[in-house]
């Protein structure tokens, strides 16, 4: 399903991972994937509060926890640049979707990074 809203399909997903050598782009571009996912995701459930948002990112969530582990087969890490890049990105989601109350830490609460 390909994503309709215009502010995500115009925004530029982990940005500042890909401006920072340190982060490998072939792994950057699969936190990226997850992101549009998420958003095709939110886009075809269509969450009526928080709590189904929530359900949704925690799962994208946990797929960053797994990539973590390409990063660090790569000589990276998930650390604090990319853990606030990846917080700010969910924060996007969740704005871009109508849900601008929405707790940033809740957007993110089982990530291991």
């Amino acid at each position: 399903m390909p994503i309709t809203n215009q502010r995500v399909t115009a925004h530029r997903f982990l940005g500042g991972l890909y401006e920072d050598d340190y982060f490998p782009d072939h792994v950057v571009d699969r936190g990226r994937e997850i992101l549009l996912r998420l958003c095709a995701r939110v886009e075809a459930d269509r969450p009526a509060g928080p709590a189904e948002l929530y359900a949704l990112t925690h799962a994208a969530t946990e797929e960053f926890n797994e990539l973590e582990a390409a990063f660090e087969e790569a000589g990276s890490e998930i650390e604090t640049t990319a853990r606030e890049e990846i917080g700010e990105a969910f924060w996007f989601v969740a704005v871009a979707y109508g849900f601008p109350d929405a707790d940033p830490e809740e957007l993110i609460a089982p990530r291991e990074w």
